[in-house]
């Protein structure tokens, strides 16, 4: 059982599951505030502009409300067929929640996008840079024992 308990705490503690638990609770917030301006913003203009229609109250009937129907005997009230409600296919919230769906996915494609153009931009200045540093850089001195060796092997060739 110990082992079993190390290995979980190794597993949980581990940078990537770290990283993706960060990831999933800044997703989590991010999604809120994208669902706001998808539906306190965005959606009442398109429900203007179509003629002021409020998506999410968008539905179709398919079965009528049944009131009870009771009976009175003796005069006491009994339910013969309890109230049923009404059955409806909100295809209004679907809408809605396709346009949250598709504004999180553009702002993601948008941000890694960005993303990644600016790491590309950075590679290229520091590969520039690698590249000037190198060009730069004097040629190293020769090393004196190397010298003077060189100097010994002219002079006994004279």
């Amino acid at each position: 059982m110990k082992n079993l308990l190390k290995e979980f705490k190794d597993f949980a503690m581990k940078g990537n599951v770290m990283d993706m638990a960060v990831g999933i609770i800044i997703g989590g917030a991010f999604g809120k505030i994208v669902s706001s301006v998808v539906a306190d913003v965005i959606m009442p203009l398109i429900g203007l502009l179509v003629g002021g229609v409020d998506f999410t109250k968008l539905s179709i009937t398919l079965k009528e409300k049944t009131p009870a129907v009771t009976e009175v005997v003796d005069g006491v009230t009994k339910v013969i067929t309890p109230e049923k409600p009404e059955v409806l296919l909100k295809y209004g919230n679907f809408l809605q929640t396709t346009f949250d769906f598709l504004i999180v996915a553009f702002s993601i494609f948008i941000f890694i996008k960005l993303i990644n153009t600016a790491k590309a931009k950075l590679e290229k200045a520091n590969k520039a840079a690698e590249e000037a540093a190198a060009a730069e850089a004097p040629a190293p001195a020769p090393d004196p024992q190397i010298v003077l060796l060189t100097e010994i092997r002219d002079l006994l060739k004279k």
